[in-house]
């Protein structure tokens, strides 16, 4: 087997891993004597162990090795996960990942001598208790047994007997093996192992549970104290036609995940030996980039042929043109649709980070996550990361108190911090909220007026002004720089990255109760709904995200209050922006108007143009704006007619 062919497979089951790993040890902090957190803690390292040592990554193996010994001691009772050991568990998972993702990469592991040292001192200052064989464990109160009967010549048989193993215990407590570990990772047996299990599962659960592990053949279920029954040649007849249906041990994702339902070791056998895998298969991300940009051209050259034929005006050339047109709009969403993953992906990243800074900081967080299973294209997803953290170590840092300053006020001593993903119309909002003091305006207000942002008489500021003033680049009214923030630069790098997604950022605050950010993101940023109008001789187009309805009205119904062109409709005054002024064109009187009423949040207005040229599917383009240009525009466009269009940026305009 060539290791370097199933590298990225490798890496991606053990980030997967990791997760799982930080989110026991988030739990193992809290409960410290739950053995739930510590059976998944002690499963997921010895998962990467194994995969490791299938791969010949030896630094990886060897740190595993450690950090499952020292779990042993846990799992045991000998020692308690709280206090040093529990951070050195959590500097054992840093370490882990550093180590898979520089060797995975082809770089030299990083310096493991002084944490393998301290956890090889951990675990021998503990009593050692003799390894567990099945001898050890024999009687009738020593657990259910379950014989198990693999395929024969089963790839990778004892990778596979482990992985059966570790299937079962997820049931119950893992008592022991024969042959025992060792040798059950070295093959020394033939195709016929035992698994003892101190589980208060059915016969049927546990049966269920082996077959679903994948290449086995047979399972007998023996119940504490009772005699299995004498082996018995298999039936030639029963063997051939009946084989229960191979399934991976993978952990189970969502479907709209790209993803394998296979492990490393499944792979490797797969290889060599013709077995067909499973249903789902995993996909370079590039493939998924240019099937999206072939879409995208095809789109284009749709609009193209629909311009030609509504000028021939040919029927036969209409209908086929529909029904191509159908296919385009179908193979257009399978494709948006393929692109697709749910947030927890990112998601799964955050309690870990939040932990960190709550401990640096010295302060006591709940923290809740909602909305795992919305969904944002791939590109967005790797996109959010870095805003959401900027978010997240603002709140703790800035936004929540300390434990006495909360208990002062009434509140818990524990501050509640939230991040929800919901979805809204055609956009995703990714919100981050706490309950803490909320940003202090007046001190706010303040350094606006040293730095001549506001007029000398102003006395309060509106939540959109507020938002404003903290976003600028280099403001800050943090007395202290320190390791999470105070530099006036977070609230800003979130604001510039959400606009070049094509997003925008929305802040509320409320003093004692805390701040709330929203940041609304289209689910894509490759093929979007939008409205095309007319200016001049330039055709603009607007987002269908942020777009209420679009009017022909009368000249008089446009009004004027404080010097500022409105709009009354329906009980509501929306001001009146002329888009003939923004790009630098005389304005021209009309008698029928041409609005575009665009919605976002709590904030509305019209957009008055020339001409509505109707709806469009259109492909975005990334789009430079020059120098000391307008920043009207997030992106381009290329029409049916192999014109270009620029793409207004709704959150410009309100």
């Amino acid at each position: 087997m060539d290791p370097s062919r199933y590298a990225e497979l490798f890496l991606t089951e053990s980030r997967e891993h990791l997760s799982a790993i930080n989110h026991a040890l988030l739990e193992l902090e809290r409960a410290p004597g739950a053995e739930a957190p510590v059976a998944a803690l002690f499963r997921g390292v010895h998962t990467i162990k194994g995969m490791a040592a299938t791969m010949g990554y030896h630094a990886v193996t060897e740190i595993a090795h450690e950090a499952e010994s020292l779990l042993d001691t846990v799992r045991r009772g000998a020692l308690t996960a709280d206090g040093p050991l529990s951070d050195v568990l959590f500097a054992a998972a840093d370490l882990l990942e550093r180590t898979i993702e520089a060797t995975t990469e082809g770089h030299a592991a990083p310096d493991a001598h002084q944490l393998l040292e301290q956890m090889r001192a951990i675990t021998r200052s503990v009593r050692a208790t003799p390894p567990r064989s099945l001898a050890a464990v024999r009687g009738a109160t020593a657990g259910t047994r379950l014989i198990v009967t693999l395929e024969p010549e089963t790839p990778l048989k004892g990778v596979r007997a482990w992985m059966v193993a570790q299937k079962v215990a997820m049931l119950g407590r893992l008592l022991a093996t024969e042959p025992p570990e060792g040798a059950l990772q070295a093959e020394q047996f033939d195709d016929r192992f035992t698994i003892v299990l101190e589980t208060t599962a059915t016969a049927a659960d546990l049966s269920a549970a082996t077959l679903a592990a994948g290449y086995v053949v047979a399972v007998e279920v023996v119940a504490p104290g009772a005699l299995p029954a004498p082996p018995r040649a298999p039936d030639p007849v029963a063997s051939a036609t009946v084989t229960p249906p191979r399934a991976s041990g993978a952990i189970a994702r969502p479907s709209g995940a790209i993803t394998a339902e296979f492990s490393i070791a499944e792979a490797a056998a797969a290889a060599g030996s013709g077995l067909k895998l499973q249903r789902h298969i995993r996909i370079d991300l590039r493939r998924l980039d240019t099937l999206m940009n072939l879409i995208g051209e095809l789109v284009i050259a749709r609009g193209r042929l629909q311009a030609i034929a509504a000028e021939r005006r040919d029927p036969e050339l209409d209908e086929g043109l529909a029904h191509a047109s159908r296919l385009v709009s179908e193979l257009q969403e399978e494709i948006m649709t393929s692109r697709l993953v749910p947030v927890w992906q990112v998601f799964d990243r955050f309690p870990r980070l939040v932990r960190d800074a709550a401990r640096m900081t010295g302060k006591d967080v709940d923290f809740v996550i909602e909305g795992k299973d919305i969904e944002l294209d791939r590109s967005m997803l790797d996109e959010i990361g870095e805003p959401v953290v900027h978010l997240l170590r603002n709140a703790i840092d800035h936004g929540l108190e300390l434990p006495s300053e909360r208990r002062a006020a009434g509140k818990p001593s524990a501050g509640r911090l939230r991040l929800s993903a919901l979805r809204d119309r055609s956009s995703v909002l990714i919100r981050v909220s706490d309950d803490g003091k909320g940003i202090d305006r007046a001190k706010v207000l303040a350094k606006a007026k040293r730095l001549g942002l506001v007029e000398p008489e102003r006395e309060e500021l509106s939540d959109d002004e507020l938002f404003r003033m903290i976003a600028r680049p280099g403001f800050s009214t943090a007395e202290a720089i320190t390791d999470l923030s105070g530099r006036g630069v977070g609230i800003d790098a979130v604001a510039n990255r959400v606009r070049a997604l094509g997003g925008s950022l929305e802040l509320r605050s409320e003093d004692g109760r805390g701040t709330t950010v929203t940041a609304r993101l289209p689910v894509t940023l490759a093929i979007i709904r939008a409205v095309l109008a007319r200016v001049g001789d330039e055709t603009y187009a607007v987002p269908m995200t942020h777009v209420s309805e679009t009017l022909e009205l009368p000249e008089e119904v446009r009004e004027t209050v404080k010097g500022r062109e409105v709009l009354s409709l329906r009980d509501d005054v929306l001001p009146l922006v002329h888009l003939r002024e923004l790009v630098c064109l005389p304005r021209k009187r009309e008698r029928i108007n041409h609005v575009i009423v665009l919605e976002m949040a709590e904030r509305r207005a019209g957009v008055l143009v020339d001409r509505l040229l109707g709806q469009q599917d259109i492909v975005v383009k990334p789009f430079d704006s020059v120098q000391d240009g307008l920043t009207l525009f997030s992106g381009a466009t290329i029409l049916g007619d192999g014109a270009p269009a620029l793409i207004l940026d709704v959150n410009s305009l309100l």
